[in-house]
């Protein structure tokens, strides 16, 4: 049986479990997939003593993906154009491959499942923390005419905003958000808190499409903000987190699963 694990703070509300072990019923795979509960400072030491169980590969969450990046003994290009890392597979001699596909997850569920054009967009992105990071060069090769991050800490906008040095890929402070775009993404973890991210409302138009990387049993706090005036399209990020893993499975077993089949299954109740 494969062992297989997600780590990241907090982690009970994961479905990742689920999700692969969906996966693995479309191909009678027969595998474990666990929940670890990583303190802060303490991410090495879970791995190590998850790999010493016999842990196959690991998918990693919320706040550890920097963290990730940097324990493991190589990079997947996917990890090096972002910095940071949300899926590692072992090797036969016990050496860490990183990978992100949070960047290609997100875009298969905006353009595959949602059918939101990309190209020649303005776009917004909230937040500034590993999610964010692992999804900008994603959006960047889709050629948005604009790719502009916001933050609460202006400083670690423009932090990130420099790693990718692109002149489409700005930070902007609350003032400079002038008009409003196509598509506002929220990277953010607010919502975990019951908050939503303090962003002006102009940024919102009549056809702006709202997009939270958070996903839950309901409706997420900045899809309700975002409603507040009107009906937007909009989409929570449980797309992303089934397409993600998807190409996750893919790196463990070569096996490519049926994404809508699982989307369906959740929606009908697992979730």
């Amino acid at each position: 049986m494969t062992l297989l694990a997600v780590f990241g703070y907090p982690i009970g509300h994961s479905l990742s479990p689920a999700i692969h072990r969906a996966f693995a019923e479309q191909f009678d795979i027969s595998l474990h997939y666990e929940k670890v509960l990583v303190q802060e400072g303490l991410f090495a030491e879970a791995v190590r003593e998850f790999c010493a169980r016999g842990g196959s590969g690991f998918n990693v969450t919320v706040p550890c993906k920097a963290e990730a990046f940097n324990l493991v003994d190589h990079h997947d290009p996917s990890a090096l154009t972002t910095g940071v890392v949300n899926t590692v597979s072992l090797t036969e001699n016990g050496e860490l491959i990183g990978y992100n596909t949070d960047g290609p997850g997100l875009i298969r569920d905006l353009k595959a499942r949602l059918d939101w054009q990309l190209k020649g967009q303005k776009i917004l992105v909230l937040g500034a923390g590993g999610a964010v990071q692992g999804i900008i060069s994603s959006l960047l090769a889709e050629s948005p005419s604009e790719l502009a991050l916001w933050n609460r800490s202006p400083q670690r906008a423009a932090e990130m905003a420099a790693l990718f040095a692109d002149a489409r890929f700005t930070a902007k402070n609350e003032s400079e958000l002038a008009g409003h775009y196509d598509l506002v993404i929220n990277g953010t973890s607010a919502g975990l808190s019951g908050q939503v991210p303090l962003v002006p409302r102009r940024v919102l138009g009549a056809d702006t499409r709202c997009y939270d990387m958070m996903y839950g049993p309901d409706k997420t706090h900045f899809l309700k903000w975002s409603c507040l005036d009107q009906d937007r399209p909009c989409a929570d990020g449980l797309g992303m987190l089934i397409e993600q893993a998807a190409l996750a499975f893919f790196v463990w077993f070569g096996r490519e699963p049926d994404t809508q089949a699982v989307i369906e299954k959740l929606a009908q109740g697992s979730r």
